[in-house]
């Protein structure tokens, strides 16, 4: 596995942001909005937090899959991709993460 894996799959969900609704799970996504993209990405995480409560490895690694192809899509929905993500991963690489915490500027 590698990070090739992650840039097909952002591709692929850019390539369906046009397609029609009808034949695309993603495309459908897209058009109906950020809303519904939103719903889904909290559905998978409490999905995510279920599975690791039942303890069930397996489901945990399948829900969790299903976590970050709909974070994915957000991501996309906004003209991101993985590599935004993992450039700030490697940003906080060798921080701590009270460090990296206390660095935030303050939000209202």
């Amino acid at each position: 596995m590698s990070l090739d894996v992650l840039k097909t799959i952002a591709d692929t969900l850019e390539s369906r942001r046009q397609a029609s609704a009808q034949t695309s799970y993603v495309a459908s996504l897209f058009q109906k909005g950020e809303d519904a993209i939103l719903k889904k990405v909290a559905e998978e995480a409490a999905e995510t937090l279920l599975a690791s409560k039942d303890k069930d490895k397996l489901h945990l690694v399948r829900e969790v899959a299903d976590l970050w192809f709909h974070s994915m899509i957000l991501l996309a929905y906004h003209g991101l991709r993985p590599e935004d993500v993992l450039m700030e991963l490697k940003r906080r690489e060798g921080i701590s993460g009270l460090d990296e915490k206390a660095s935030r500027p303050i939000t209202p």
